[in-house]
Parts: structure tokens; sequence; C-alpha cells
């Protein structure tokens, strides 16, 4: 929960678009530095034995459930929603923010195509982030939560009691009414998508442009910026 909370704040503060318009202008050569773009974030082990998985599972196989992988990650939007609920913010939008973006968004993306592809067709505020974040979190769980776990730490019985009585399972279950009949599609030819860093969207997707931060809209198939 603590780097959720430092998320939350990095955004509300003002400091998270202070940081992506900094980033945005070391993509390019200032100053006399080199540029610095964002770099590929699927080439270790992990991403590429999850890239010879998917190719060869069959259609609709969505393999083994592991436990404690599931729990950790339910914990981590657990953490999430109880932030949001603190802050005040309403339960259509936590859900949206905690679980139905990514159960019904970003995993079919990452599923079906893998996780630099669901990530880099995000904004740059998410490519940067994700980047920036995901170090925290690889320490926090393999440093902390795990070792924990390995040397047999008691397990506060709390947590779980107040995870099976929270109000949050029923308004997922009242958002969950209002789903779309249409899955997310993700076709392998799917042209509206960009390979690597480029750009090719269907009109109004937009995102921040990498120079000014200011929002970028594909407009009759061209990229206009609204600063400019």
């Amino acid at each position: 929960m603590d780097i959720l909370y430092e998320c939350y704040e990095d955004v509300a503060s003002g400091s998270e678009i202070r940081s992506v318009v900094l980033a945005g202008r070391r993509f390019y050569e200032k100053e006399g530095l080199p540029a610095f773009p964002m770099g590929n974030i699927d080439q270790t082990r992990m991403w590429k034995v999850g890239e010879r998985v998917r190719s060869t599972r069959p259609e609709g196989d969505l393999g083994p459930l592991h436990p404690f992988t599931a729990g950790v990650y339910i914990a981590l939007m657990m953490a999430q929603i109880e932030i949001l609920r603190k802050k005040g913010h309403s339960y259509s939008e936590i859900i949206n923010e905690s679980v139905i973006e990514s159960v019904d968004s970003l995993n079919p993306f990452m599923h079906a195509r893998g996780v630099s592809f669901m990530v880099d067709n995000c904004s740059t505020t998410a490519r940067l982030g994700s980047r920036k974040w995901a170090p925290r979190f690889d320490y926090i769980l393999t440093q902390q939560a795990l070792v924990a776990v390995d040397s047999g730490s008691s397990i506060n019985q709390d947590l779980l009691s107040n995870f099976f009585s929270d109000p949050v399972h029923g308004a997922i279950e009242v958002c969950a009414q209002l789903r779309p009949t249409v899955d997310i599609s993700v076709p392998p030819d799917a042209d509206f998508v960009r390979p690597g860093c480029e750009r090719s969207l269907p009109e109004s997707w937009s995102w921040l442009c990498e120079l000014c931060s200011s929002a970028v809209m594909v407009v009759g198939g061209e990229e206009v910026c609204f600063s400019r």
C-alpha cells in the first residue's frame, strides 16, 4: 500500500506531470547531452517465457491458476481500493481504476500480445510510470513480502476478514451487471496499435505530447498537439 500511496500523492501534488514533462525533454539531445528515449520492457527471462507460453497455448486456455500469485494481485487491487476510498473517490471510479481497467482492458491486451504491447499503447504518462514504478514494486515484493512468507511470518488475519466483509464486493457486483456483452478484441493483425513506439491509432485516441506533455489527438489520421 505504501507505494500506491506514494503514487497517489505524486499525482495529487503535480510531481508526476512535472516528471513526465522533464522525461519528455530527455527523449531528445539537448545541452550537449545524449537522448534517452524509452527502451523495450519485455526482454527479461520472465517476459520471454510468457511469450513462448502464449504462442503455444490453445485458444481459450488461460492455464493453471497460481493461488499465491492471484493473492498478491488481489492484495494490490485492495490496497489501491482502500487508498482511493479514504481519499473520497466514488465507488464507480474506484472500481474502474482498480479492477475494470485491469481485467477488461490491460490483462486482455497483455494476454494477446505481451507486456510491451500493452504498456506502449498507453499514454506517455503510463509508459513512463510503468518503467519508473516497476522496480519499486519488484523490490517490495521480492525483498519484503516474499521473504516474509518464506520465513513463516504470521498472517494478519484481520486483513483476511476485512477483505471478505469489504463493501466493495457489492459495488463490483453492481458494476459487473453493466458490463458490455462484447469482450475487448485485440486481433494479431490489428492496425490501430503501434509497433514499438510508432503510433497508428483510431480517431479520438489521445495521449500526452512527448515534447510538451499537452494533449495529443489523432484527427484525420494526423497527430495534433493542442499546444501548437
